[in-house]
């Protein structure tokens, strides 16, 4: 059983401003913005939704299948998926584009203003999920427009059930499109903000896209999430983690537990603790791949938590 995660690929370059945004930006001459932050802190990460929720499953002993387009400069992200045991054979180089990459500059607020170059992404509708072999899930997480319109199509046409993810990507497409993958996935996940814009577009309740689906999760960040599932409404706690250093990832950890007891078949309240118990273990780190977990230390978290054994 092999999971495919089409998604992007990406590097994080994160720079830190040690002052207040508000100091610096005049609202009085917001229409002649001309600013510049000096950043005396800067890192790079490997990011990218794909990458995230790959990284994160196979931490959880799933069998994860990357599918993604990247560009000229991705021979350090290679190297460090082959360190990982990842494997690249959906990976595409598209010559001449960079690989997708957002900068992010960040103030003592915790305000945050990013740019992003999606490069490759652009041209993820090249790759196609029958080209994939042994899948017997999916998810379709932000990605290039066509690719994840594409991808959609090819995991329903194949009868690969699959999880639309649309994150950041939403925006891009119309209340039309986003019923049309709705109707196309077997899951749909998406945070409260998500939740908000997705009813606004299409005019559905959430009521009425859970009746659509197996399953409409919902995150709520330290609230939690709701799953919508069988007629009810499963409430999901968020274990109260070791630190909070940084949400980036958060949202791709949760998906990668989801996938997890999707693929074996568990129980909801069991599949979204753990999945809720792997966004908590990644905040309290930076970046979305530097937290590392032996599924031991998984499981024993997991009882500790929630009072209960998972066995991994």
């Amino acid at each position: 059983m092999r999971t495919l995660i089409c998604g992007s690929m990406a590097y994080d370059t994160i720079m830190v401003f040690k002052d207040q945004f508000k100091k610096h930006i005049l609202p009085e001459q917001i229409h002649i913005l001309n600013v510049a932050f000096l950043v005396p802190e800067m890192r790079r990460e490997y990011g990218g939704c794909a990458g995230n929720i790959a990284y994160n499953l196979q931490m959880l002993g799933g069998n994860p299948l990357i599918m993604a387009t990247v560009g000229d400069d991705f021979a350090p992200y290679a190297s460090r998926l082959d360190n990982l045991g990842l494997a690249q054979t959906h990976i595409r180089h598209v010559a001449d584009h960079f690989t997708g990459q957002a900068f992010i500059t960040t103030d003592l607020d915790d305000n945050q203003i990013t740019a992003f170059h999606p490069g490759a992404m652009n041209q993820s509708h090249l790759n196609s999920v029958s080209a994939a072999k042994e899948v017997t899930l999916g998810i379709v997480s932000p990605d290039g427009r066509e690719g994840m319109i594409q991808h959609a199509l090819e995991f329903s046409d194949l009868g690969i059930p699959f999880v639309f993810d649309p994150g950041q990507g939403m925006p891009m497409f119309s209340g039309a499109e986003l019923l049309t993958f709705v109707e196309q996935a077997t899951y749909v996940t998406v945070n409260d903000y998500e939740a908000k814009m997705l009813q606004g577009k299409t005019g559905k309740t959430l009521d009425e896209i859970a009746q659509r689906v197996k399953a409409l999760i919902v995150t709520l960040g330290a609230d939690g999430s709701l799953i919508h599932a069988d007629g009810k409404q499963i409430a999901i706690p968020t274990p109260k983690p070791e630190a909070i250093v940084d949400p980036t990832g958060c949202g791709d950890a949760y998906r990668a537990g989801l996938l997890y007891g999707i693929q074996l078949g568990w129980d909801w309240e069991t599949t979204g603790r753990l999945a809720s118990l792997m966004g908590s273990l990644k905040i309290a780190n930076r970046g979305g791949q530097n937290h590392s977990y032996t599924r031991a230390e998984i499981a024993t978290l997991y009882e500790l938590h929630f009072g209960r054994a998972i066995k991994l």
